[in-house]
């Protein structure tokens, strides 16, 4: 029997590609209202550009009306820098979707407990850390865990992993806290699928099952460009030609974001403690002299305009 999302509104928060694509899909295909905040007016203004960019694409390619792009369009509506998170504060569920820090996340998550309603489904991107350390964040200091207003709070924090581009990937990955009720999870699995999404679920584990298996990949395909083994080339088309993937680990790690990928290496380092997941120290090094990869400009490979 299939349950009912009950999204009306939905908040998500960071208007990066990944926040700008959730609000997409969720305008386009759940057909819910959308409020869209990101602190940076800058990152506001690049994120509906590129909205805008991906609906007329839509509309070129026949998959959506002219008509259904301008009411999806209509449906998003930017919370100011001014309001900030209390602009959220009717919203029957909010996405976070800023970068892979645990302080950041939990700093959000007390925010998001604190100035939304308390029967708002909260929900993270995250693509590697724990949703339990997230879910515990919401619960005040002078509360307990074990109390029911405890209970409460942290029960209805859940993880939904979109995959860039979101518009385009078919595949959210469903993580449950230890603290997470059955309606939280049902209704989350719900509001993916409306979204036009596979659901798949993965236990609480560092990187859950995606990042588990594909983040040590890249990583030792960078530790083979360090050692030396193969060129850059070699090694992208050996996995291209040789494996059929549509493009090799290094060029997927500049799609990424290489700072990304650090990030979600070391939480698999830290939080397993086992020598396999050590981040390259050329990955490390490419990190610290910013060179992120495709999003601006230096990566592995070049792309700048």
């Amino acid at each position: 029997m299939s349950i009912a999302h009950n999204i009306r509104t939905l908040g998500v928060l960071g208007a990066g590609q990944m926040g700008t694509g959730i609000a997409m899909v969720a305008a386009v295909r759940a057909k819910v209202s959308v409020l869209l905040h990101d602190r940076s007016p800058e990152q506001i203004k690049k994120g509906l550009s590129l909205m805008d960019k991906l609906l007329a694409k839509d509309v070129s390619k026949g998959r959506i009306t002219s008509e259904e792009a301008k009411e999806a369009r209509d449906r998003v509506t930017v919370i100011g820098e001014e309001a900030g998170i209390t602009g959220l504060r009717d919203v029957d569920m909010v996405i976070e979707a800023v970068s892979e820090s645990l302080p950041l996340k939990q700093s959000i998550f007390a925010s998001f407990a604190a100035e939304l309603r308390p029967d708002a489904i909260l929900a993270s991107n995250t693509s590697s850390i724990s949703i339990t350390k997230i879910a515990a964040s919401t619960i005040p200091r002078n509360v307990s865990s074990a109390s029911e207003e405890g209970k409460k709070s942290a029960g209805r924090v859940v993880g939904l992993h979109f995959f860039n581009p979101v518009p385009v990937m078919k595949l959210v990955e469903l993580i449950s806290a230890l603290q997470t009720t059955p309606e939280t999870l049902d209704r989350a699995r719900a509001f993916a699928v409306a979204c036009g999404k596979e659901v798949t679920t993965s236990k609480d584990v560092p990187g859950f099952v995606s990042n588990a298996l594909l983040m040590p990949f890249i990583n030792e395909a960078i530790m083979c460009l360090e050692k030396g083994t193969a060129t850059r080339e070699d090694i992208d088309t050996t996995l291209k030609l040789g494996m059929n993937h549509p493009m090799g680990p290094l060029q997927l790690a500049d799609f990424i974001g290489l700072d990304t990928c650090l990030a979600i290496q070391q939480t698999l380092y830290e939080g397993t403690r086992d020598s396999k997941y050590r981040p390259s120290i050329l990955l490390e090094r490419m990190v610290d002299a910013q060179w992120y990869g495709k999003k601006n400009g230096k990566g592995f490979y070049d792309y700048a305009t």
